[in-house]
């Protein structure tokens, strides 16, 4: 069972940050660089498809994870970053932070950038900063959460 959640939050995963670095280095400058009714096309095709593999990634990166800590009876020490278990728990705090950001101000921003949601000019630029800002965001935040993630099984040798 172990071996299984692990995979699933690996996968997903790789899925969530993926894309996250895509938007930030490959999408952004390219809408920027692009003619409006490229930008048009994208935002009716490629960027709610994107963004729905994105926010559910991101769901199931942070539940397979959390699931992983609770089969290895770890998850109150984790997020209490008790003993060797402090390492992974900061991991897992910025995980949980950078959900928070998918979930409650990339996608509710993103549906107005995408008229999803209906709103004014104003409000839709308004909305994409938030959006970009929050993904930047959890793109710095992705770094030490690798970090982390990456290093919970040498806890001793990191402090």
């Amino acid at each position: 069972m172990e071996s299984l959640l692990a995979w699933g939050h690996y996968l997903a995963g790789i899925t969530w940050i993926g894309i996250l670095y895509y938007f930030n280095f490959i999408q952004v400058p390219f809408l920027k660089a692009v003619t409006p009714e490229t930008k048009a096309e994208s935002f009716k095709h490629l960027v709610p498809n994107a963004l729905w593999w994105f926010r559910w990634g991101a769901l199931f990166t942070w539940i397979f994870g959390a699931a992983l800590l609770m089969n290895q009876h770890r998850m109150g020490s984790a997020f209490m970053l008790q003993g060797p278990d402090a390492v992974i728990g900061m991991g897992a705090w910025l995980g949980t932070i950078m959900l928070l950001n998918v979930w409650g101000i990339i996608w509710p921003n993103q549906k107005k950038v995408l008229g999803l949601k209906e709103a004014t000019p104003e409000e839709k630029a308004k909305a994409g900063r938030m959006a970009l800002l929050a993904s930047r965001t959890n793109t710095m935040l992705s770094i030490p959460m690798l970090f982390f993630m990456a290093n919970s099984g040498h806890a001793s040798g990191l402090f």
